[in-house]
Parts: C-alpha cells; structure tokens; sequence
C-alpha cells in the first residue's frame, strides 16, 4: 500500500514539474514585462529550491535603477543565461519524453503480443516495463488491468484503472474495466456505477451501456438465486435433498441408456420453479448429464433406435424445465461444446417428436432479448434459415413453431448477417420450390416464411440477391396464378396478400431481372385490381406504383389495360395507404405515357379528384397529384377547363409553402407555370394573388424539364 502510495506522490510531482517548467518558459518569452519579470523571479525560487541551500545572491527589484550600469548588464546576461538554461532543459526533457514514450510503446507493443498469446503475466511485465519509461501514459494501465482481469486479480485491476483516470478522468476503457472488476467481486452498485460514468463520457455508448447494465443484472440474480437456493438445501427441504441424491446417481458411468433415461425423466418433475432450477446448476447438473459418454453417444446418433429416442426426449424436456426463464442456466447449456453440434443435428431430426421438443427448447431462447443475443453468440446459425423454412412442408404445429421462432430470431441484425452466407446457394433454391408448389404445403405457415423473408430483405445484401434471382420472380408469378385459380381459401388469400409484399420489398432494386419480368408482374396485378379482398387491391398497386417505374412496356400495356380509370376510381373512394399508391402509379404513368394524360383528362374533366389530393396532410400524395396536373396540362384545353376554379390559390400555396418535401414546392411550381403558359388567362388570377414571382421562380423548372 505505502509502495503505490509513493508511486502516486512521483507520479503527481512529475506532471508539476512539467507543467511548472512549461508556464516558466513561457513567462520568460512573454512580451509583456509584468509577466516576464514574474517568470524571472519565480524561475530563482525554483533554482533556489534545487540548489538545497547553496548561496544565491538576490536582485533587489523593488528599487528602481539602484544600481549601476554594470550590475545592470550583469543582470541581463544572467537573465538570458537563466532562459537559455531553461528552454535547454525544456528541449532536453521533451527529447527524453521524446525517446521514452518510443521505448513504451515498443513495451506495450510486446505486452500486447503476450496478452494475445494467452501470456498475462508477461504481458503485466511488459507494460509495468513500459510504465517505468513513461508514468502517464494511460494505454499501459488499461492494458496492464485487462491482463490482471485474466488472472482474476481484480483489485490490481482496479488500481490500474484508478491510475489511468489520474492520467485521463474521462478514460472509457478504465471504467469499463473498472465495471468489469467490480463485477466480478460481486460489488454490483459500484459496477454500476463504472459503466454510468462511461455513459456519462460518451452517450454513444448506450448500447455498450445497456448490454454492461444487464449483465450486472444478471449476475446479481444468479447470486440471489444460489443464496436461496443454498439455504433451502441446508434446510433439508426434500426437493433440494433429492435434487443433489438424484443427480448422484445419474453420475454413476456405463448405466443402461434406459436407466439415464428414466432418472432424467424423474429429475425434471421435481423442477418445478427458479429455486430448483438453481440446484440443478449448483449440483454441477450440466456437466453430470451432458458429459456422461453414454447420453452423448445416445444423443449423437443420426439414426437412434428407440431408446436413444425416449433419451433424447427426456433430455430435451428437461433442458426446457431447466432453461425457461432462466437466463444463467440458458448460457450454461449453449456454452457446453457438445450442444453446439447437438442441437442442429436435433432440430433436423428424422424423428418428429424430437423436432417439436428441439423446437420448443429454442422458442424458450427466442422469446427474449438475451436468450438471443445467447444463440446468435454461441451458434453457428448459418444453416439454421434453411432447416427452419423446410417445416412449411410439415402440417402439424412443428410448421407455426418454426416460423415463429424465425421470426424472432430475424429481430437480430447478427442472424441476418449469418443468413447472407447460403441464401442463394441453399435458401432460395429451397424457398422458391415450396412456392411453386403451394398447394402441397401448409399454407398459413408458407405466407409467414414469405413475410418473414420480406422482413430479411430489410438487409439491402440479402435484398439484392432475391432481386436478382430469376426462379425468385418465377415462383412468385407462379404463386400469384395459383391464388388466382384456386379461389378465396384463407390459406391462398394469406400466401397472395404477404407475395405482394416482398414483391413490393424487391422492386426497391433497378436490375434487368425486374425489367424483364415488370410486364408479367404488372399484368398479374391488374388482374388483381378486381379482387373483392381490399388488402390484396392495395397491395397490388402497390405493386404497380414500384414495379412499372421499371419499364415503359409496362406503362404502355397497363394504361391500355384501364389502369388509369381504375386508379381514379380508387382515388375517388379514397384511403389514406391505397391513394398514396395510386396517385404514385398514375404519376408513372402520365410521366411517359400520352394516352395516360388523355384519359385523365377524359375521366376527370374537372380534376375534382387531384385537386381533392392537393388537399392532403400528406405531402409525397400532395406531390404526386401535382406532378399528374404538371402533365395533364399539357393536353390540349385541358388548363382552360379550370378558369373558373381555385387552382391557381392552391397550387400557389404548395409553391410558396414550407413543405419538407422540396419536390411538392417544385412539382407545384412547374404545374402553375404549365398552367399559366398553356392558358394565359389564369394569369389575371395570378396577379391578383401577387403570385407573379413564384411564377416567375417556377419557369427554371419548366425550362428544366
């Protein structure tokens, strides 16, 4: 103690003196007299001082020109030799800094190489080496208390850390391994405390932060846990005493696999809460089961006859029992090296009833955050996505198990990293055969795996590789003819409905794949504009309004095909999802399409229904729909048909607002000048609004176009 005492002193004097030296230096090249002639004397008391007694004549300055000009040239040249002194033993401690703080970072440098060999004593060595050379660099004391952690000498960790924050008070690294170390003396608050201090430095760190904040959590439960589960123990509760006999005999080597059998089956009814479940883990229940050679040979074999399969049954219930709701014991079994392997072979098991009780052990994992976070970190998921779609093809619960559990495991940015690796090598491949063959699969769980698909393509990489997949786009036209002739069944409604939607996820891409198949698809979804399934009608245009962009054969054959009129149809009905996406597909259409301006015209001779839009909170509507008149203007008479409307004020009012959207204020501005240059009489209207230099500002963008 009196050692680090005395380390802290040193330490402390020499940033002074650094510090003191620097200000003396600077006094000293000061232009201002008051300053330097304070410099000067401050300077004497510090060679005073280090000179421990010896005798120093003092300069008595409180008397002006006392003294003769010899003395005074005396006293200038001892003035500069004090400077030149000083910036010399300045510029010499820089160097020796200079050379010192190489020599340190060549010590980390080694100690880095030791800790990453698993070598932490060395390591310590090294940076206590590196220390010696440069007291305040605070890399070496983080370093220095990340390999204390590692041989659990957490107190050294933590005076590291302490002398890092007197290097540094808003270093990260110290408090998180400050937090760390206190954690693992079970100081909960004062681990809490490091990590909000860490928080507290950088706010950006709230994921770190919370991730810190549930592991404390964690630990403090399993700490209560064993406490109570202790004293029930040594109370002589019966449940804990057979509990520990239990397990006693399942030790026992080279028993009939029967025998394992029945005993875990015993053992799991007596867990029956978090009390038990605890004595199970303290009892070393884990490691008694799962390294037992003859439950890991039962439970390996691809092929299991059935007493392997009423062992693996029994083993998988009671994981559940032993798992549910209990999140040290859920980490304990996924860290055991046979359940890595185990598990997927489980999961893809020829035996139905070890599905479900596989599929049921990872619900319990997939339902939280943590037990996540637990199988994204521990398991090798890579494969998972491609066992768990082939469930659709079950017509039992294990089919909604499955998907269900997806679902949860999606909620993770981590499994859809992992579900990039073999999506078009063994996802896809296997995705579009159940498409294509609809009929043969349990449908409410194929329109889940199609949704859940849709979600992964939130993953711009896995989004580009669907897009570009031709069976892909192949087996959703296929699906879409087979709800068509099927009929209304729930199962093909459901499959219809979620098919739209990655339809509509995917065609956020441009690539030739959508150009080729834009026609098809737009044709399909024309047809689908009849449907009595209101959810399907607004789905499908929205379909169109993402699909027809890309290609202009599209246009051309829906605009032939009455897209316009039912699109104004449906506009007129209103609804606030379907109008967003038909006034979106009309915009494509009057875009590059004559025929579609024309009709538009025809069918809504007064534009009661894009003015009625132009009326709307929402302002990518309020675009679109002024876009549409911007075009229709251009069919002939067209303008003249609105001389007596409002026009004017309301597309001056988008034109001169304060819309988010820059292209409602552009899109509107282009259609009053359009407006005004097909019909010059609505110029009157404009001048008596004074809105002559928005119109004169909106030109640039009918120039442009």
């Amino acid at each position: 103690m009196l050692a680090n005492e005395q380390e802290e002193q040193d330490l402390q004097k020499f940033l002074r003196d650094v510090d003191e030296i620097t200000n003396l230096v600077q006094g000293l090249n000061s232009t201002d007299p008051a300053v330097q002639e304070k410099a000067i004397s401050d300077t004497e008391k510090r060679l005073e001082i280090k000179d421990q007694g010896e005798c120093k004549s003092k300069l008595n300055r409180t008397v002006i020109n006392s003294q003769d000009a010899t003395t005074q040239n005396m006293e200038t040249v001892r003035r500069d030799s004090f400077m030149a002194a000083l910036e010399k033993d300045a510029k010499d401690r820089a160097k020796r800094r200079k050379k010192n703080e190489r020599l340190a970072n060549a010590l980390k440098g080694k100690g880095n190489d030791a800790f990453n060999k698993g070598d932490y004593a060395t390591a310590i060595q090294r940076y206590t080496e590196g220390l010696e050379k440069q007291k305040d660099m605070e890399v070496l004391y983080t370093n220095r208390a990340q390999a204390h952690m590692k041989l659990q000498e957490y107190k050294k960790a933590i005076n590291d850390c302490e002398w890092a924050l007197k290097c540094n008070d808003k270093c990260i690294k110290a408090y998180f391994h400050m937090g760390k170390a206190h954690l693992a003396l079970e100081d909960y608050n004062e681990s809490r405390k490091s990590y909000q201090k860490m928080l507290e430095i950088d706010h950006q760190k709230e994921s770190l932060f919370k991730d810190c904040m549930n592991e404390v959590d964690l630990h403090e439960r399993k700490a209560k846990e064993e406490e109570k589960a202790l004293e029930e123990f040594q109370s002589g509760k019966y449940t804990a005493v057979s509990m520990k006999e239990l397990l006693q005999k399942l030790n026992r080597p080279d028993q009939n696999i029967l025998y394992y059998a029945g005993g875990i089956r015993v053992l799991t009814e007596l867990i029956k809460d978090c009390t038990e479940q605890t004595l199970f883990r303290t009892n070393n229940g884990f490691s008694i089961i799962n390294d037992n050679k003859v439950i890991r040979r039962g439970l390996s074999v691809a092929k299991k006859n059935t007493a392997e399969v009423e062992l693996s049954l029994s083993l998988l219930i009671l994981w559940q029992a032993v798992c549910n709701g209990n999140e040290e014991n859920q980490r304990l079994l996924l860290t055991h090296p046979d359940v890595n392997v185990q598990l997927p072979m489980l999961l893809s098991s020829y035996v139905p009833e070890i599905q479900k009780e596989s599929l049921a052990l990872l619900s319990l994992y997939s339902q939280t955050e943590n037990g996540r976070n637990l199988l994204v970190r521990h398991q090798n998921l890579t494969t998972w996505l491609q066992i768990l779609i082939e469930f659709v093809s079950v017509m039992d619960e294990r089919a909604s198990c499955a998907m269900n559990l997806l679902s949860n495991l999606i909620k993770e940015e981590k499994f859809k990293i992992q579900c990039r690796i073999k999506l078009s090598t063994s996802v896809l491949p296997l995705f579009t055969q159940l498409l294509k063959t609809a009929k043969q699969v349990n449908q409410p769980a194929l329109a889940q795996c199609i949704g859940i698909m849709g979600d992964l393509c939130a993953d711009v990489i896995i989004r580009l590789q669907m897009a570009e997949n031709q069976e892909c786009w192949q087996a959703f036209l296929k699906l879409v003819d087979d709800c068509c002739s099927t009929g209304n069944s729930a199962g093909y409604q459901e499959c219809l409905f979620t098919v739209l939607g990655l339809i509509m996820n995917l065609s956020l891409e441009s690539n030739l794949v959508i150009q080729e198949h834009a026609v098809d698809v737009s044709r399909k979804c024309l047809f689908l504009l009849g449907s009595k399934d209101g959810r399907i009608v607004t789905r499908a245009i929205g379909v169109l309004s993402h699909i027809l962009p890309a290609s202009s054969m599209a246009v051309e054959e829906a605009v032939k095909g009455g897209v316009v009129k039912r699109l104004l149809r449906f506009l007129k009905a209103g609804g606030q999802i379907t109008s967003s996406y038909a006034i979106k597909t009309l915009a494509v259409c009057t875009r590059s399409n004559s025929q579609a301006r024309e009709e538009v015209v025809k069918s809504d001779k007064k534009f009661d229904v894009l003015l009625k839009l132009l009326a709307s909170e929402n302002e990518i509507v309020v675009g679109n729909a002024a876009f549409c008149l911007s075009k229709c203007f251009e069919v002939p008479g067209a303008a003249s048909s609105l001389l007596n409307s409002n026009v004017v004020m309301i597309l001056l009012k988008h034109a001169g607002g304060e819309a988010k959207e820059t292209s409602v204020q552009e899109n509107a501005a282009v259609a009053l000048g359009k407006l005004c240059t097909a019909e010059p009489r609505h110029i009157l209207r404009l001048r008596e609004l004074n809105g002559m230099a928005i119109l004169n500002s909106s030109m640039k963008y009918v120039q442009g176009l």
